[in-house]
């Protein structure tokens, strides 16, 4: 399959008169690039994250994902971007049998996602990726971090399948569980069992207690579903969780219980349900949602009746987690592109890169990139350990998994329209991913909780879960373990924190306060990611290998322009910015004595 995005071959480019440089300098191209090895962030960080021995163990998959994403995965996403799945309702002889179709690039990247690479399965069982043990999360998210920079509308269903074991494991009865996990935890294509979660009415999109659908129960011990749903991704799913009242029960979300609604019943027949359309959508075209009507459908019920909401909101808060891992992948894969083309397109002179509003620009693009992965790395870190047992980390993660769900998804819409941008007219050709990029982004923000509901989440576990206090520790803990972090940094980066936590809890603290919900979210993240920049920055530049301590200047930098008191009629220090950008926006490391003196001298 030829890319769209190919270099022209050499015996072309000669015809033409054209050099390789010469042409990367007319219409610079990321196409060949390995998206692993080019980032200066990804590998240095997953030392401080994951076991020395994991790691050497799986720099050979991230290295070869990483090749793949600059060419094989970019013409697969491509070809499945244009050719979206349909949608048959009826066979060749009339009967009333449903097939959905998808394109044969599409099914690859399934071949790929699900089976080579086991992103659904790998923190479920061992094997998976030559690993005898499940992988921690963060192995599998910074997998997911590079697949998903050339492909986004797949690792939803990866995603679901995931989060549908996770729940099913925890709260499914033991021959519910022992009938279907075999096939979630698949990895030949063939025994693959794919999820879904279908909770989204026409009336109850973010209001989930408006959920109509009815569960009644029938004779031999499951249940039947009766009613719509609005929005069904990944709509031939082979098991969905699906949220319906019990028959007979009230109002709101106390009264939902949590189904799994297998596609074929336990006779082999298709089950009672039909999709009625699938939905053309702005962006993620290439994976299937619809719409369904669910008639008498087989169900079984997952845990207790009366707390399907509860046992939901796990699959959920691992949705809206995957959702920030992919929107970091998302602006990493932007700000790449962005680079490549300033470093290498020649204007007016002199390369890009080396032009102030250029530097500038780069940098506000450098800035949400990084501070959203340091995110999910610690996010991802805090529910490994969550996992296996350490005690008061449900509140700590309560939190930060709507946080990086709220920013990273609202951040990733602005960085890849910028991106577009530095690209030129270029990026708006559909031959080139921002379009895509641009579409898929601005999606984040809308699954599993709009930005206002998201917002109003983390007001929630501030007051249910007394979360701020464990968010306050645990960046504590962070700033007393960073190595030769300067007073005065450590003492700016203190008094922050304060302040964030303080105007957090007074918003949580007065319902009249809500309509700052917003401003405070973006607040706790700002902070919350400005802390983790630092402490990574010095123990990366206390690291004789690294010796890198650029993510100290990063925090300063989120600082001074996410939470410090600015407007337009502050021209700033054009030499201290221009002395940052270089060394932010080059490839060399970054000593930590000219990362803390420039850091100090921001506002």
């Amino acid at each position: 399959m030829t890319s769209p995005n190919a270099v022209p071959t050499a015996a072309v480019q000669a015809a033409a008169g054209q050099s390789d440089a010469a042409r990367q300098a007319l219409v610079p191209d990321t196409r060949g690039l390995n998206f692993y090895t080019t980032d200066p962030a990804l590998g240095r960080l997953l030392g401080l994250y994951l076991p020395p021995a994991l790691l050497i163990h799986l720099e050979p998959h991230l290295t070869r994902l990483g090749a793949l994403v600059g060419d094989r995965l970019d013409d697969l996403a491509h070809a499945a971007d244009k050719h979206p799945p349909t949608l048959e309702h009826r066979d060749r002889q009339g009967q009333d049998v449903q097939t959905l179709r998808k394109h044969p690039s599409y099914e690859e990247l399934e071949r790929l996602a699900f089976g080579e690479f086991g992103l659904a399965a790998m923190s479920h069982r061992g094997g998976v990726l030559d690993w005898p043990e499940p992988l921690p999360p963060n192995a599998k998210y910074a997998l997911t971090y590079l697949f998903v920079q050339s492909e986004f509308g797949l690792c939803c269903p990866v995603n679901m399948t995931d989060s549908l074991t996770r729940t099913v494991r925890r709260y499914a009865a033991p021959e519910l569980t022992a009938r279907y996990l075999p096939g979630l935890i698949a990895t030949d294509m063939d025994e693959l069992l794919q999820g879904a979660m279908f909770i989204t009415e026409q009336a109850g999109g973010s209001d989930v207690g408006a959920v109509s659908t009815e569960a009644r129960p029938a004779a031999d011990g499951s249940w039947t579903l009766h009613g719509e749903k609005w929005f069904c991704s990944n709509v031939d799913a082979a098991l969905a969780l699906v949220l319906a009242r019990p028959q007979g029960a009230g109002p709101g979300t106390r009264n939902l219980g949590l189904f799994l609604l297998p596609r074929e019943r336990r006779d082999g027949s298709r089950n009672r349900y039909r999709i009625v359309r699938l939905k053309d959508k702005l962006g993620t075209r290439s994976m299937a949602s619809g719409e369904i009507v669910l008639e008498g459908a087989e169900a079984h019920l997952v845990g207790e009746l009366d707390k399907g909401f509860v046992q939901m909101a796990e699959m959920i808060n691992m949705s809206r987690l995957s959702n920030g891992v992919r929107a970091a992948g998302l602006m990493r894969r932007s700000l790449s592109e962005a680079l490549h083309v300033a470093r290498h397109r020649v204007a007016f002179g002199q390369p890009l890169i080396e032009l102030p509003l250029m530097q500038r620009q780069l940098l506000k693009l450098a800035l949400p990139t990084e501070a959203a992965l340091s995110m999910v790395l610690f996010t991802g870190d805090v529910l490994r350990r969550r996992d296996a047992g350490a005690d008061g980390l449900l509140p700590l993660l309560r939190i930060l998994t709507p946080l990086l769900k709220f920013r990273a998804t609202r951040d990733a819409r602005k960085v890849a329209a910028d991106a577009l941008e530095v690209r030129g007219g270029t990026g708006y050709i559909e031959e080139w991913i921002h379009p895509r990029i641009v579409r898929d982004a601005l999606l984040g923000s809308v699954w599993e909780g709009t930005s206002n509901i998201v917002a109003l989440d983390v007001l929630r576990a501030i007051r249910r879960e007394g979360s701020l206090p464990a968010l306050d520790t645990a960046l504590r803990e962070r700033l007393d373990d960073a190595p030769g972090l300067s007073p005065a940094l450590r003492e700016r980066l203190a008094r922050t924190l304060a302040e964030a936590l303080t105007m957090a809890g007074t918003v949580a603290g007065d319902k009249a306060l809500e309509l700052h919900a917003r401003q405070a979210a973006s607040a706790l993240y700002a902070t919350t990611a400005a802390v983790l920049l630092a402490w990574e920055g010095c123990r990366l530049a206390a690291d004789r290998a690294q010796g890198d301590a650029r993510r100290v200047l990063l925090a300063a930098w989120l600082v001074a322009t996410r939470l410090s008191p600015h407007g337009p009629l502050h021209l700033g220090d054009g030499a201290l910015e221009a002395e940052s950008a270089r060394r932010l926006l080059g490839t060399a490391p970054v000593p930590l004595d000219d990362a803390t003196r420039l850091a100090e001298a921001l506002p």
